[in-house]
This record gives C-alpha cells, structure tokens and sequence, in this order.
C-alpha cells in the first residue's frame, strides 16, 4: 500500500530536482517559460534548506524541544511553500508543453 503524507514531496527531492534541471533544459532549448522554471527552482532550493537550517538551529531536529509552538509552524510553513514551489514547476512544465506543441 502506498501511503502519502505532507512530507512525501521533500523526501522525494532527488527525483523532483532530476526532473526540474530537465525542464529547465527543455526551456532553455526552447526559449520559453525560462523565469518561473529558474525562480521555482530558486524557491525549492531555498525552502528545502530554509526546512533543514530552521529545524537544526531550534532542536527540532534532534528532537531536543517538542513538536510545537512557533518552530513547528515556521517548519510546516517552509514545507507548503517548498511544495508550492514543486506545484509552480509542473504547472510551468505543462504551459511549456502547450507552448511547443500549439496548432494555428
């Protein structure tokens, strides 16, 4: 049984970033929708690290305070931006395709 919880998208970094540097390739050959590919990146890379830096710098990480108060929301809240910024890219990635393969 495959199971999904709101973490699944960072644990699945290595493929989402495999996947963005290929769009983002596919953008630069195609000279378009080059911007949100390259600021969602720059969005994911900065959450992604943003989650990691907070969760060390409060305890979280080590499990040194509990799971509340305002360490915990500022991490979740990381973790929704970071997944807006995967959602950012795929959306970019379908406008990508609408563009190069539109019929007049």
């Amino acid at each position: 049984m495959f199971l999904f919880d709101y973490l699944m998208p960072a644990e699945l970094f290595p493929i989402i970033l495999i996947g963005s540097l290929l769009l983002l390739w596919a953008t630069l050959r195609a000279r378009s929708q080059r911007k949100p590919v390259v600021w969602g990146l720059i969005a994911m890379g900065v959450f992604l690290i943003g989650i990691m830096a907070i969760a060390e710098v409060t305890g979280l990480a080590s499990g040194a305070i509990e799971a509340a108060g305002w360490p915990w929301v500022l991490v979740n809240a990381s973790i929704i931006l970071y997944t807006l910024a995967v959602i950012e890219i795929g959306i970019t990635g379908v406008f990508l395709l609408r563009n190069l393969y539109r019929y007049n």
